[in-house]
């Protein structure tokens, strides 16, 4: 219930140096105030300003004190949520920062679910929708640059591109809906071609905008990048290299890794998620065999495939068969173990399309094969198309703003088609209001509240 008081732990559960339990709604101070005790005296209350006292919480029952305390009153419409907002800075301790919630919860607040005070800050106009979702992917960036594209869309870019789009739309609705609706009136009439042309720069904007929907997925989610190939080819080298770590066990023995192994690394400013799999070969052993599967599905979901051969090692039909299979990915082949006597060329591998081949030796040239590789990769994903706009133009890094725009720029493109067959006007309304209804699912003027629900319920409690 909107007019409920929430609370939840704001901070990370665990050890700490503060543990933040936080209160939002109608009720914050006046819970705040029976629990907390300021050193000077007086009640929350009684200050209008916001401002941060010293004091202790005290359970009201027993009189006894549960924690020295900081308490940050933040008043209506001026906090994250809008509301009346209450903060007590705790120790960061996992006990103590819990018997302050339980306090504030029997004494009248509701336990917040994930996302709420965010969803409340959505719900009061303080953030539209995809400021709201910013949030998160600012607590979830991995990167630099992913964080700088976050925060530049909590400031309003992606906002300001849609409403810009919506704006020329609405003034063309307002032209047609007045001829629709007062044809006996001596209105001037709809000039065709100056729809025409707004419908064009809005399919235009829309463009730009979908443009960047794989470089916005690359940075909120990361690349993800599968190592293959056969058993102790030296993919758990690759990997352990490219980390600067001992992260997969490396043997001589084929077949170590039995499961895939997964890390991100920064690559940049973009994230790879880097994911070391079994090694593909046909097998006797059950558990190889499942590590194999589990190889192959990944190969089917990898955004970037980075192929491991052994150029000390006759190349066999596993070899080939992993190259048929990601024929339609990006992808890079790495020729290994360059420093020993080959037992084939580059020549031996067929048509690899336009697959980079890199040789190297990652005993020997580990600083050099990172370096060589990182310029590959970022070669194949169009790095410089990110880093040149990150913090200047808006990104699309959701499906959901991707499929939103999507149907927007359909019923445009239906609607610019009305147009050019010279059909009548309240056709052109129908997709003008079906392209506006999809614009306005990205800034949360025209969501569903099922979809509310499900969008907020990735946030942690407390935010």
């Amino acid at each position: 219930m909107k007019d409920a008081t929430i609370a939840a732990v704001a901070t990370p559960v665990g050890e700490g140096g503060i543990g933040v339990v936080r209160l939002s709604g109608p009720e914050a101070i006046a819970i705040a105030d029976l629990v907390f005790q300021g050193m000077q005296g007086g009640k929350l209350d009684d200050h209008r300003e916001d401002r941060l006292r010293y004091g202790k919480v005290v359970d009201p029952q027993t009189g006894k004190t549960v924690d020295e305390v900081l308490a940050l009153v933040m008043r209506a419409p001026h906090s994250y949520t809008a509301e009346d907002v209450v903060e007590l800075q705790c120790h960061g301790g996992v006990v103590v920062v819990a018997e302050v919630l339980s306090l504030c919860l029997k004494l009248g607040a509701t336990m917040a679910e994930p996302g709420e005070f965010t969803k409340r800050a959505f719900l009061n106009g303080r953030l539209d929708l995809s400021q709201a979702e910013a949030v998160m992917d600012i607590v979830r960036s991995p990167t630099r640059l992913g964080l700088e594209v976050a925060v530049d869309q909590l400031e309003g870019s992606l906002s300001r591109r849609i409403k810009g789009i919506q704006e020329s739309l609405y003034q063309i609705m307002v032209q047609v809906e007045a001829s629709i609706d007062f044809p006996e009136d001596d209105l001037p009439d709809v000039e065709l071609g100056e729809i025409e042309h707004t419908l064009k720069l809005a399919l235009t904007d829309i463009a730009e905008l979908l443009h960047t929907a794989d470089d916005g997925k690359i940075l909120r989610e990361g690349l993800k990048t599968v190592i293959t190939g056969k058993p102790n080819v030296g993919k758990s080298s690759l990997l352990n290299t490219l980390l600067d770590e001992n992260r997969a066990l490396v043997t001589d023995i084929p077949g170590t890794t039995r499961d895939s192994i997964e890390e991100v690394v920064n690559l940049r400013g973009v994230p790879l998620r880097l994911i070391d799999t079994a090694g593909i070969r046909e097998s006797g052993d059950v558990v190889e065999q499942l590590g194999v599967a589990r190889s192959l599905d990944l190969l089917k979901e990898a955004d970037l495939v980075l192929h491991v051969l052994d150029r000390s090692d006759a190349l066999t039909a596993d070899d080939f068969d992993v190259l048929e299979r990601t024929k339609e990915k990006r992808r890079v082949v790495l020729i290994n173990k360059v420093d020993l006597p080959p037992l084939w060329g580059i020549s031996d591998l067929g048509d690899v399309g336009d697959s980079p081949i890199l040789e190297m030796s990652l005993l020997q040239e580990s600083r050099q094969v990172v370096q060589t590789l990182g310029d590959v990769i970022l070669g194949l994903i169009g790095r410089g198309s990110i880093t040149s706009f990150a913090g200047s133009r808006a990104f699309i890094t959701r499906a959901r703003h991707k499929q939103a725009l999507q149907q927007a720029e359909l019923a445009l493109q239906d609607s610019l088609a009305t147009v050019n067959q010279g059909f009548p006007l309240d056709l052109i309304a129908v997709d003008l209001y079906a392209a506006l209804e999809h614009l306005g699912e990205i800034t949360g003027e025209t969501v569903r509240e099922n979809v509310l629900d499900r969008i907020f319920a990735q946030f942690c409690i407390g935010k």
